[in-house]
């Protein structure tokens, strides 16, 4: 029950933190958000399970848009050059 307490926590303090004005497009608080929100995702992975696990990965994501955008792109990429031509 605290994972899913200190997730709800983390997802506030992203809407918090995305409202203020950022000189470098929230790239930096991004990459903070990134760092934490790893590990404290596979906490609540390991103890309540996959539905509640994926839930808070999609809200996330939805947060952390741009990331997993540019993460996606960058996959896209490099599968698409390992392709034999």
């Amino acid at each position: 029950m605290i994972w899913v307490a200190l997730g709800c926590v983390w997802l506030v303090a992203a809407n918090v933190l995305a409202l203020v004005p950022s000189r470098d497009n929230h790239w930096s608080r991004a990459y903070v958000l990134i760092a934490l929100g790893v590990p404290l995702l596979g906490g609540i992975f390991y103890a309540n399970g996959l539905w509640i696990g994926l839930a808070f990965l999609i809200a996330g994501a939805s947060i952390l848009r741009w990331p997993v955008i540019y993460l996606l792109r960058w996959v896209r990429r490099t599968l698409g050059r390992a392709r034999p031509s």
